[in-house]
């Protein structure tokens, strides 16, 4: 494809997005919880800012009467007071949503609530199912009428069902667990009752904090800095947590051998706010760590190490410590810029790369710049960065990525385009940095992610094509949609 329709027709999107952030809290007190749960997925927003949704219940009150308010936009612009004031309950869950498989539409943001004989079941789901087409085809020649094109929604039908024929919501979830695959971690509300489940291979995070009386779960320990909780544990991959005024019940069946479990490598590289913690590593340390390895790997002389923000700059400081070359900041990033503002057309000669990001030319001017980022997907935002840098006076321009080429397709949550799409595939590094314009491109290594995270088991098939379970044989992304 021609270089300038791939600028054309990408412009705003060359980067990754997660699927989503969920978070929950059951105050045994008795508190609304609606405002701690607001303020969550603030510290989510990261995760997704499509749509966003909350869902609360009074315990205390009549049985299974829930309280929702979902809506397009980020969450200060879906929750206004008034909508924030008819919401009151001590248990509800929230959610945050970028779409990987269904599309952008108010019908698909979440959490889902479901009325059915047992009463009413809301669910949040981060993550993508691998078998979700034909578990829904199964559903729907058994006379299932579906209300979103989400596989989410696959899931919410099997626990309500599997509920019909055990005694609580926490075995209707196990049962649900055994049928679908792939990624997800979840919360639960039933009208007493939040859970958290994490699949087997704990692909997503997800984890438990404690506020005075009452406990929360939430996808990143961040959210629960933000609310004023403390950490308590992670949810172990393929652990089932039920939390209700007795506390904390762990169902830990469906678990599998620790060498066996696959976290996406990229929610340390990218996707986690680094201030976050997943099972036991710093996010920090890890984009920290990879930043070192650049430097061992791949030095060169220059005088100013730079991260591209926000998730370049700990890379950046990595590689500036194990190099000694001075780390510096070469960006001025307009914090107001979302994801939904009007892109500049082609004959203007506003840049979108230039409304998100300006360069400091006094930081650069007559100095040769490494430039580290945590990513190259299609590659049409960093040439655009790097003429920028080299515009304002960099004599030369070094890129390190701190992690290695996008090869393959991701069927787990993350956004990850067409394999034709992507800079990397069918091109040398060498091509690439032509391409990008740089003086010298180097890529973490592979070998080397297994020392970021500390040798956690990860998955890194959009890197390898290894995959830990078979993908399935035909892209399922956006399915339901086609």
């Amino acid at each position: 494809m021609d270089k300038n329709r791939i600028h054309e027709q990408y412009e705003m999107t060359d980067e990754l997005h997660e699927e989503c952030g969920v978070f929950g809290m059951y105050d045994f007190d008795g508190n609304d919880v609606t405002s701690t749960i607001y303020y969550g997925l603030f510290a989510l927003q990261h995760r997704g800012q499509e749509s966003c949704g909350i869902a609360v219940s009074d315990t205390i009150g009549p049985k299974g009467k829930v309280h929702s308010y979902k809506g397009m936009g980020l969450v200060n612009e879906v929750f206004t007071p008034e909508a924030l004031d008819g919401m009151k309950g001590d248990i509800g869950i929230g959610h945050v949503r970028y779409s990987t498989a269904g599309s952008s539409t108010r019908e698909n943001a979440q959490p889902l609530v479901l009325n059915y004989v047992k009463g009413t079941l809301a669910l949040a789901h981060n993550g993508n199912l691998i078998n979700a087409p034909e578990l829904r085809r199964e559903l729907e020649y058994t006379g299932a009428i579906f209300q979103t094109t989400i596989d989410s929604e696959v899931i919410a039908y099997h626990i309500a069902r599997e509920r019909l024929n055990c005694g609580s919501v926490e075995k209707a979830v196990a049962r649900a667990m055994k049928k679908i695959k792939g990624a997800y971690s979840l919360v639960v509300m039933s009208p007493r009752k939040l859970i958290g489940a994490r699949d087997p291979h704990g692909f997503k995070p997800l984890c438990i904090g404690k506020r005075e009386n009452a406990y929360i779960i939430a996808s990143e320990t961040c959210a629960l800095e933000t609310v004023g909780a403390e950490f308590v544990r992670d949810v172990l991959p393929g652990e089932i947590v039920t939390i209700t005024p007795d506390g904390i019940e762990s169902d830990t069946s469906m678990c599998i051998p620790g060498n066996k479990e696959a976290r996406c490598i990229f929610e340390y590289i990218y996707f986690a706010r680094p201030d976050s913690h997943i099972d036991g590593i710093s996010v920090y340390y890890s984009r920290i760590q990879a930043g070192r390895y650049l430097a061992m790997d791949h030095p060169v002389e220059a005088d100013l190490v730079v991260g591209v923000p926000e998730s370049g700059n700990a890379a950046a400081l990595g590689y500036a410590m194990e190099s000694g070359i001075p780390y510096g900041t070469a960006f001025v990033k307009n914090g107001y810029v979302g994801r939904t503002f009007i892109k500049p057309k082609q004959s203007n000669r506003e840049s979108s790369v230039r409304v998100k990001l300006n360069v400091l030319a006094e930081a650069v001017k007559g100095k040769r710049v490494i430039m580290i980022d945590d990513s190259i997907v299609r590659g049409t935002t960093s040439d655009r960065i790097i003429s920028m840098l080299k515009e304002a006076g960099a004599t030369e321009v070094h890129v390190r990525i701190s992690s290695p080429p996008f090869l393959y397709p991701c069927y787990f949550g993350t956004d990850i385009p067409d394999r034709e799409q992507l800079i990397a595939y069918n091109r040398s590094v060498e091509d690439i940095r032509k391409i990008l314009g740089a003086d010298s491109l180097g890529y973490l290594g592979v070998d080397r992610l297994c020392g970021i995270v500390k040798s956690k088991p990860c998955c890194h098939g959009c890197f390898t094509g290894e995959y830990p379970m078979d993908p399935p044989e035909c892209d399922i992304r956006g399915e339901y949609t086609r």
